[in-house]
């Protein structure tokens, strides 16, 4: 049974406030598309990605406002990117059993006009609140991290060419400058090298999923590269990423990160590294799956210590 669309007049927008307060089942099941509509937990990472790459420049010195503008301009510009992706692919996610409840696709939200300009508003917004309180080539990078997400990726490349995630992983890396650009508009070379790390951890990432939901990707035939040239010689395509990645992963230290940042990069990259080359010895769904969640925990530990290694140091 789909579930009934919300109202948004001014008194049910109270009651809803008021549900939320209570913690009322159907306040609940709103706010969990709102939040699956906006990607909301991508748009998070990709905040994160932002404040790491802020931590890691040399110097940088934001008021906390600044912090909050930053962290809040990719986070909104991200939601805009993951609502429009989510708007314009309703018919791929329908043909695909992970995304079959996804909002637009269940018929709780219908598409419309006043999504497009939602989305519109939204990512102007971001972008005006980064130009205004940090500077042009904060706001910039914030606008190109949502536009290679919402109109490269989703519009350009994905339905075309197994290239797409690859160029799609642009959108990470310019999160990174967005962060490096607030506090130094020149860009430092250890948080440009994280910005290249997320560009080449992107499409190992997906891969892997796409590797364990192999006969999803097929059936909506979507071309991601496990779909084009089968799982074991994309399998090793991941390990080569990983490798890369991992080992590009390491260089910060020499240029300024300390030694806590080379620590957790190790021990991430080389879990990532070791499910990585388990997969080439047995591609298929169940390795890919942990590959997969390895590519999450590499990245969570690298971008913990990105931002916990310049306080360390600080302190020491």
């Amino acid at each position: 049974m789909v579930p009934s669309r919300p109202s948004w007049s001014a008194p049910n927008f109270l009651e809803f406030t008021f549900a939320a307060l209570r913690g009322d089942d159907k306040m609940a099941g709103t706010f969990s598309q709102l939040h699956n509509v906006f990607k909301l937990r991508i748009g998070f990472a990709i905040m994160l990605t932002a404040l790491a790459g802020l931590a890691m420049t040399p110097n940088a010195d934001l008021s906390l406002f600044e912090v909050t503008s930053l962290a809040l301009a990719v986070l909104v510009s991200a939601a805009a990117a993951g609502a429009l992706n989510q708007y314009l692919e309703r018919d791929l996610d329908g043909a695909m059993a992970r995304t079959a409840n996804r909002p637009f696709v269940t018929g709780f939200y219908k598409p419309g006009p006043k999504w497009v300009i939602a989305i519109t508003l939204l990512l102007a917004g971001a972008v005006i609140l980064a130009w205004s309180v940090l500077n042009f080539a904060t706001a910039l990078y914030v606008f190109l991290g949502a536009f290679f997400y919402g109109v490269v990726y989703t519009v350009w490349l994905k339905r075309r060419t197994w290239m797409n995630i690859v160029v799609g992983g642009l959108s990470g890396s310019f999160a990174v400058l967005a962060g490096v650009a607030a506090a130094d508009p020149d860009l430092a070379t250890a948080p440009v090298l994280l910005a290249v790390v997320l560009f080449l951890w992107t499409p190992p990432h997906f891969w892997s999923l796409a590797m364990a939901l192999h006969k999803d990707y097929a059936a909506a035939k979507v071309p991601m590269l496990p779909v084009v040239i089968g799982d074991g010689p994309a399998a090793r395509v991941i390990l080569a990423h990983t490798v890369a990645l991992v080992a590009l992963s390491l260089l910060p230290f020499f240029f300024g990160m300390g030694w806590l940042y080379l620590a957790g990069a190790a021990l991430g990259g080389g879990y990532f590294i070791w499910r990585a080359i388990q997969l080439v010895g047995n591609p298929g769904p169940a390795l890919a799956m942990k590959t997969f969640f390895a590519s999450l925990i590499q990245l969570t530990m690298l971008l913990v210590v990105a931002g916990a290694d310049p306080w360390v140091m600080r302190l020491l």
